[in-house]
Parts: C-alpha cells; structure tokens; sequence
C-alpha cells in the first residue's frame, strides 16, 4: 500500500526474547523491514522483554545474530521494555488520576480461583471488575493497576489485512496495565511504546487480532492517535495444523545450522502470504521493490520445507564459490576436517565441481570432503560391486598410463582413459566407476576427469595405487 505523502513510515520488530527466533516471527520481522525498506521508513527493533520467568540474555542475543544472520538491520534500537519502566509507571499513573484506571488489590490466587469457577460454570474467563468501583485503599497490600475499559458498545478494528474486525466490549474485561511490582503487562506496554516511538503500521501475526480492541481503547483514552494494523495469518505445517517442530526445524538457528543460506529463507519466507504475480525467486532489491501490504492474502500460509530445500538449492547453484567457500568451512569442519586440511587453493574449484548437486552447505560439504580427506573409506556396497580382482589389472594399467602424463588436466585425462579403454574393450563407466571409488569412496561425483584434475596427479595415483592393494588385501586370495 501506498503512504500518504507526508507520512513517514515507522515500523517495529518487537519479539519477546524468551527462546529462539522462529519461522513465523522472522516472517514478522521481513515483512516490516521490506515495508520499510519500499517506503524509505524506519525499522525499529525492541525487545519485549517483560516477561521475567522466561526472558534470558542468551535469548536476546539469539535474535540478535539471527536477525544480523539474516541482513535485517535495524535503524534504531534494540529498545528494552525493562529498560522503560518508569515511563510506564507514568501513562499508568496518569489513567489512573483521570479515571480511566483503577487499583486492583486481588491477588494471582484469588483471580485463579475465579477463573476456574468460570470454566466450571462454562463461561468465558474474564476479570469480575470487583475492585472497580473500590473506594478506599487495601492497606499493606500490593494493588495493581487495571484500565477501566468501556462495557458497552463496540471497537472497530479497521484492519489492512483482515478487513473491518468489530469487537463487542462487553466482552472485554479490564485488563491489568501495570503488575504491582511495577512491570507491564504486554497490552499496555506495546501501547504505550509504539505511540512513543511514532510507530505507523504496527504489521503482526493475527494471533495479535483479539488483543488490538484493548489496545485501541488505551490508545483512545491516552489521547494518542491510532497506527494503522496489518494482521498476518498464520503459518501452516504441511499437514494444515499450526506449524509446530513436529513438522521439522521451526526456528532460525536451526536453518543456519542444517545449511541453508540466509537468502533462500528470506525469499521463501517472503512468498508465505504475499505474492508477486507467479515469480517464486527473488532478489533482495525485488523484495523491497515489489513489496506492498496489498499483496498479503488474508488465508494462512502453508510451509512446504521441500520447496525452501527446493529454493535453497538454487541459491546454492547460483551463488558465488568464493562466497560460498567462506560459509563453507565450519561444515567441512563438521565432517571431521581440520583447517589445515582445507586446501585453499582449490577450495573455489571443489565447490564449482559439487554445488549443482548440493541443496544445502551440508550436502555441499558432503560432497566436498574427500577432496581433502586422506584417510578414505569405501561404500561398502560400492566396493563389492567395484574394487573386484578382475578390475585390478586395469587399474594398474591405467596408473602406468597416467604416471606418464605431462599435463594432468581433464582433456589429456580423457585421452588417456579413451585409449586404455579402445585397447581393453571396455565401456567408460567399467572403468570409471571403479576409479571413481577408489578416489572418492563413492559412486557418485562431478565427472571422473574433473575430480582427477582438482586432486591432482600425485593424489589421484597414491588413492588408485591404495586402491589396487586394498583389492589384494580383501579379495584375493
């Protein structure tokens, strides 16, 4: 959607830091930051960190590298709630003088009780308003401060997603604003935050839906002016529950760590809910071109993991082997490898050889390992087919033949394995296979000559020679 002219957009990532970063709130998180980025706005990040039982420092510092992880800068912030704490005393304060809140001295076991009597009776849980109309003070008693909310008539939600949302207010209790130590409660605070910080578009997950009356009205009795609201549906899991880690990984330092590049979660994540026409693949600069509030379809969103694996893959395919080999060697470590066997200098030529094969840097890395690993182990189903007596011949023909190579390169490689092969009889994969397990330890690589010339000539001969002993030490006898 398009802004009014003298309009600037402020927006705000505002996640409780009381686990990891999970897909539906990165999804939050982009959706503000590319609404931001298309308007030329301000992404704010704040930290709702008043939740005291749950909220951890490893959290914040979670979302923190996630969010860098991912390239979601932020222009102002972190903001922490608990850090504000006076300033919410002091909206309390001021509602509770006008009287448009109230003291509330009952306590968490008292509410409890309550609230149980009510499911008994099959109502629906909600404050009974005893300490509305309280004159007199509860001495030695710790009070809360509750909003003193309207019981008739209703709150509309004009929403950019949903469409018009009406609320019937007998429905909606008071709510408590500020705890008796002082700390507020989610609803309140968020109010009192994003009027301060002049936030424009407050853009959620509709799980936040039936919440936004409550706010509007400690909007309205604050006397500060409405944001406009944008809920975003829910992410499904394949099977069309609520995405949940039985579906798989769910958070974002799951992804980073199972290989998947921060680009191709953010363009997947971007294509949950909104669209472009039929592009699937996009650019960052796309993203922020293309982006727009219209585009949100109200319906949930289905998370198909075969399709990030799908688009992780291509952005593998496409990406740099140089870039990539950076993001590369923590993988290659998880493969047992050492830096110091990490050859460096053909490191981009190994990733050029292996990345269309790979989806993710695990695969990729997979695939890449033996080209520095020296202590190699055969497939074993790989080996009984292939590393056979009757191959063993051949294979010391063929390491005579390559010793006298001059230029070991995959043209003059594959000269040499066309006349062993014209004078033998044979086909290329009855000879190729078997060279392939006895470089590789597998039956699957890039091209035989290509893996030749990345080992090199005096590796490519020690694995073959290895290989002809290996056959006389396990199948001869």
């Amino acid at each position: 959607m398009m802004t009014a002219v003298n309009e600037k957009v402020r927006v705000r990532f505002a996640p409780s830091p009381t686990g990891y970063l999970h897909i539906g709130g990165v999804r939050t998180a982009l959706f503000n930051w590319l609404f931001a980025r298309h308007n030329r706005g301000t992404f704010i990040l704040r930290i709702e960190d008043t939740d005291l039982s749950r909220s951890t420092e490893e959290s914040i510092q979670t979302i923190l590298d996630s969010m860098r992880w991912l390239g979601l800068d932020w222009d102002e912030g972190p903001v922490r709630q608990m850090d504000r704490l006076p300033i919410y005393k002091e909206h309390a304060d001021r509602l509770l003088q006008e009287g448009n809140a109230y003291l509330c001295y009952c306590t968490p076991e008292e509410l409890e009780q309550r609230r149980k009597e009510a499911q008994a009776k099959k109502l629906v849980p909600r404050y009974d308003g005893r300490c509305r109309e309280r004159k007199a003070p509860a001495p030695n008693l710790p009070a809360a401060i509750r909003f003193k909310a309207p019981q008739t008539g209703q709150t509309v939600v004009e929403d950019l997603v949903k469409g018009r949302v009406q609320f019937d207010n007998a429905q909606l209790d008071d709510l408590i604003m500020l705890r008796s130590d002082g700390v507020p409660t989610y609803n309140f605070g968020v109010v009192v935050d994003d009027a301060l910080m002049g936030i424009t578009h407050v853009i959620r997950g509709d799980d936040h839906l039936n919440n936004t009356p409550r706010q509007i009205q400690i909007y309205h009795a604050l006397g500060y002016s409405l944001p406009k609201f944008a809920h975003l549906s829910m992410i499904l899991g394949p099977d069309k529950s609520r995405l949940s880690k039985r579906h798989g990984a769910t958070s974002v330092t799951e992804y980073h760590e199972q290989g998947y590049l921060p680009q191709a979660l953010i363009n997947y994540l971007a294509r949950l809910g909104w669209s472009h026409g039929d592009q699937e693949v996009f650019s960052r600069d796309e993203l922020i071109d293309k982006f727009s509030l219209d585009s949100i379809t109200s319906s949930p969103a289905v998370f198909n993991p075969e399709k990030l694996l799908w688009l992780n893959g291509h952005y593998i395919h496409e990406a740099d082997s140089r870039r990539l080999a950076g993001l590369l060697k923590p993988f290659l470590a998880g493969q047992g490898l050492s830096a110091e066997a990490i050859d460096d200098s053909v490191l981009d030529q190994v990733i050029t050889a292996v990345k269309s094969r790979s989806r993710t840097l695990i695969e990729l890395a997979q695939g890449a390992v033996y080209f520095f690993k020296e202590d190699l182990s055969y497939d074993e189903a790989a080996q009984t087919k292939f590393l056979t007596p009757e191959i063993r011949p051949v294979l010391i023909e063929l390491v005579g033949r390559l010793e006298a190579v001059a230029a070991f390169t995959a043209p003059e490689l594959e000269k040499t394995f066309k006349a062993l092969l014209d004078q033998k009889g044979l086909k290329l994969a009855q000879l190729a296979q078997p060279v392939r397990v006895a470089l590789t330890g597998r039956t699957v690589s890039p091209g035989i000559y290509e893996v030749m010339e990345i080992l090199g000539k005096e590796r490519s001969l020690t694995r073959l020679k290895k290989a002809t002993d290996w056959i006389v030490t396990h199948t001869l006898k």
